[in-house]
């Protein structure tokens, strides 16, 4: 069962740790739809002893409350107050998916906390100058943000019901998003260590409702509550450039906009092809130059 604490407007914030209780603490930011557990593999983590991993549900998924309006921006307000809570000095960031815009927030916004950040597979900013935001993002993905945008309500009511059947059977999720699936990213989901972790995720996630998924959703299309080219942080962006989901105009938007962004793109990866970079990036995350400060 994952820990708790209790925020300052009363909600629980879920959490979870693994590794090393004294080794190099990186938070964890997880997908969307996401919890936890979801963001590496076990089998990464039991290679990676000497790192502190501390992962938590976002408001609205698995065991944290939920907190309707929120922005992109809350993640650093709950990360600070989870560090606060676990005592924590310097540590680093990882958010992949939906979690990389969060975990861009705490870089950009505990600057005096955040050693290193890294954001895999990640969206830029809805109203990013000089980018189309749809541009070869899968009709799924799409349709989706766009019923977000126009009638939130329907949109909300299909998301209950979707996360209803995830429940139930959450292969059905990555089912539904089929189309923005590159062959890479379907010899990564097929794994048997990778494929347990996102299923059960999926279920733990949507396990009482899909007001997460729908926050989530509603945060990242509209105003993030920070501004990326003030993150003064070393950042690490991963990106695939098949990737249909995150298409990669946004990988290189990012990479153009953030100061000391180390961008790597892979020519043939997909979305799910962060998976495979984790150890890489961990080995990044963890490093200690003297340029970081």
């Amino acid at each position: 069962m994952p820990s708790g604490i209790r925020m300052r407007d009363g909600r629980r914030l879920a959490f979870q740790e693994w590794g090393d209780p004294e080794g190099t603490p990186v938070v964890l930011l997880h997908g969307t739809p996401g919890c936890r557990t979801g963001v590496v593999p076990q089998d990464m983590i039991d290679a990676h002893p000497e790192v502190r991993f501390i992962a938590y549900d976002r408001p609205g998924y698995g065991d944290s409350d939920r907190g309707p309006g929120r922005r992109v921006a809350q993640a650093a307000r709950d990360v600070a107050a989870l560090a606060d809570a676990l005592d924590l000095g310097p540590f680093a960031v990882l958010g992949r998916s939906g979690g990389a815009p969060h975990a861009l927030a705490c870089a950009a916004l505990l600057p005096t906390r955040v050693r290193r950040a890294a954001a895999l597979a990640s969206l830029a900013p809805p109203s990013s100058e000089g980018l189309n935001w749809f541009e070869g993002m899968a009709e799924s993905h799409v349709e989706e943000y766009t019923g977000a945008l126009t009638d939130p309500v329907d949109f909300a009511e299909r998301l209950a019901s979707r996360a209803a059947g995830i429940r139930t059977d959450p292969a059905q999720f990555l089912a539904s998003i089929r189309d923005g699936l590159t062959e890479s990213d379907r010899r990564i989901v097929s794994a048997p260590a990778v494929s347990d972790m996102l299923l059960r995720g999926y279920r733990e996630a949507l396990r009482t409702s899909a007001y997460g998924w729908l926050d989530d959703s509603l945060a990242l299309l509209s105003h993030w509550g920070f501004d990326p080219a003030r993150i003064t942080r070393p950042v690490l962006l991963w990106h695939g450039a098949e990737d249909a989901f995150s298409p990669v105009g946004h990988f290189e938007w990012l990479a153009r906009n953030i100061p000391r962004a180390r961008p790597v793109l892979d020519p043939k990866g997909g979305h799910f092809s962060a998976l495979e970079a984790l150890p890489d990036v961990l080995d990044w995350l963890c490093a200690t130059p003297r340029s970081d400060g």
